[in-house]
């Protein structure tokens, strides 16, 4: 999918010329979303990193993984580090120790090189939203060698109470039920809450959309962007909620600018496409691993060899210079 028109001008008919609507995008809609995954992915691997190219960039992958390198060497270059689906209180055979690989992730984090300037947990913190487990990741998260912490809830973290305890323990400062924005280093960051009114697919809700289309308002058109959300923010695998529902209406409001950057959760696995000047990235997890999409009936944990769970799990680091029309993203296992 590379146009939007059809968001701005209502709901498309079908062949009989009746609106046709599918968790609240048109079925053309659904379908071109959903026609990115399988798609070529739209990506550069330099020196083991991953280049989210802007639209418009004409670097080799040679001259990529340089300006990553000085990138992540510069002066005043801004470095933060993701990490997600830590699920702290899972039990089951698929990880025995999310805790243990959980404490690794942070390990990790704290051996980079570098202090972050933040580190975005992603969602899914905990398993089953209690206060136990809220208060434990929490304390894990305190011995992150960074200068902040956030986080976006998961819909792990909503179980039975619409995410108030967890607003309870990571929501001071956030507006409606979670959301929130910031600015350093000359980008503008926005964490969205899309795991709450769920049917099946993510859902963001107008009083949100309300939100990002007021925060970016007055940003010119060439200020980075780049979005946190748990549920991928594109038509990953909506047969399994891989997607959110309406979505399209923030992607709108960002197309404007020239670098836009969406970072998620959920998924517990590595998938990056690019679609015009929006590059989407799903970041691995620190548990344990979910089926590639239509490979499993359900989105089931994995089992899988003990000596390859590490390989399986890993952290995200993000590097960006002013100046510069890219992030630079390496992937980190835990092996």
């Amino acid at each position: 999918m590379t146009d939007y028109h059809d968001s701005h001008d209502g709901a498309l008919a079908d062949d009989a010329g009746q609106p046709d609507t599918e968790h609240g995008m048109t079925r053309r809609q659904l379908m071109r979303h959903a026609g990115w995954f399988g798609g070529a992915v739209v990506l550069t691997l330099a020196s083991g990193e991953v280049i989210s190219h802007i639209a418009g960039s004409q670097d080799t992958k040679a001259g990529a993984a340089a300006g990553a390198g000085a990138a992540a060497a510069a002066n005043g270059a801004l470095q933060f580090v993701q990490v997600s689906d830590s699920h702290i209180g899972f039990q089951g055979p698929a990880n025995t120790d999310v805790v243990g690989s959980f404490a690794d992730a942070i390990k990790q984090v704290n051996s980079l090189g570098f202090r972050p300037d933040f580190v975005m947990h992603s969602g899914d913190l905990t398993h089953l939203s209690t206060a136990g487990q809220f208060d434990q990741v929490k304390q894990m998260m305190a011995g992150m060698k960074a200068d902040r912490v956030f986080t976006v809830p998961g819909e792990h973290d909503s179980i039975g109470d619409a995410g108030r305890a967890y607003r309870r323990t990571f929501g001071m400062g956030t507006l409606g039920d979670g959301w929130y924005s910031f600015d350093t280093h000359g980008v503008h960051f926005i964490a969205l809450v899309n795991t709450l009114s769920l049917e099946k697919l993510g859902h963001l809700g107008a009083d949100q959309i309300d939100f990002v289309r007021k925060d970016i308002a007055g940003l010119s058109s060439d200020t980075p962007i780049v979005v946190f959300s748990h549920i991928p923010l594109f038509a990953m695998y909506p047969k399994w909620g891989w997607s959110t529902d309406d979505a399209l209406k923030v992607i709108a409001l960002l197309r404007r600018f020239s670098s836009v950057t969406c970072l998620n959760g959920h998924v517990h696995q590595l998938f990056t496409k690019t679609d015009g000047n929006i590059t989407f990235h799903s970041a691995t997890t620190t548990a344990y691993p979910l089926p590639k999409p239509g490979r499993a009936p359900a989105p089931t944990p994995q089992v899988v060899p003990a000596r390859q769970l590490k390989e399986a799990l890993g952290i995200r680091s993000v590097g960006y210079r002013q100046g510069d029309r890219e992030l630079a993203i390496k992937e980190q296992r835990l092996a």
